[in-house]
């Protein structure tokens, strides 16, 4: 008979473990999302009559990379290595942002609307669950998420929902960048 191993304890440690996840998750995220829309840039940025989105996607780029260089510097400062899959992500990231993009520019914002929605449940939970314990990380987060918020709303009023196969390019888009989230915690 094969004995089940013990699962460790919570105790001394296990914040700090858990708040390693949260930081490697959550850059990682914010790497994908740079490299997302470097990749609608790419195909859309000098398109003819593309010249609002181009400047659409590059502030949202900006706000992105904001936050990615944010989570750096927390990354170095609290000792927390990055995921390992981060050349795996750039190059998701880059191929979602493109391949939408190459399907119009309703379906890169149901990509953007896809994505903003789960990373702005995600930052959710975490604000929930750091909530009193890291107060200045709080309130980063709050900001960030606002900032996703903004960024989906927008996707919606440029027609997100009337993207072609809208319903399954959403779904399959949020459930890689679910779990993507879950991979990303502990790799």
């Amino acid at each position: 008979m094969t004995e089940k191993p013990i699962p460790p304890r919570p105790g001394r440690g296990a914040m700090a473990a858990r708040l390693a996840e949260i930081l490697r998750v959550d850059h990682a995220g914010e790497l994908g999302a740079v490299h997302i829309y470097r990749g609608q840039r790419a195909v859309l940025g000098e398109a003819p009559g593309q010249a609002r989105l181009a400047g659409q996607l590059a502030e949202m780029e900006a706000h992105e990379a904001e936050h990615l260089a944010r989570f750096d510097r927390l990354l170095t400062e609290r000792q927390v290595r990055p995921t390992a899959l981060a050349p795996v992500w750039r190059l998701a990231g880059f191929a979602l942002g493109a391949g939408t993009a190459l399907m119009g520019a309703k379906a890169a914002h149901a990509c953007t609307e896809a994505v903003e929605t789960v990373i702005e449940e995600h930052y959710g939970g975490q604000i929930a669950e750091l909530e009193g314990r890291e107060p200045e990380l709080v309130a980063e987060l709050t900001r960030f998420r606002a900032e996703e918020l903004a960024h989906r709303d927008l996707a919606i009023e440029e027609g997100a929902r009337d993207a072609p196969g809208y319903a399954l390019l959403s779904a399959v888009i949020r459930t890689g960048c679910r779990a993507a989230i879950k991979i990303s915690e502990k790799l």
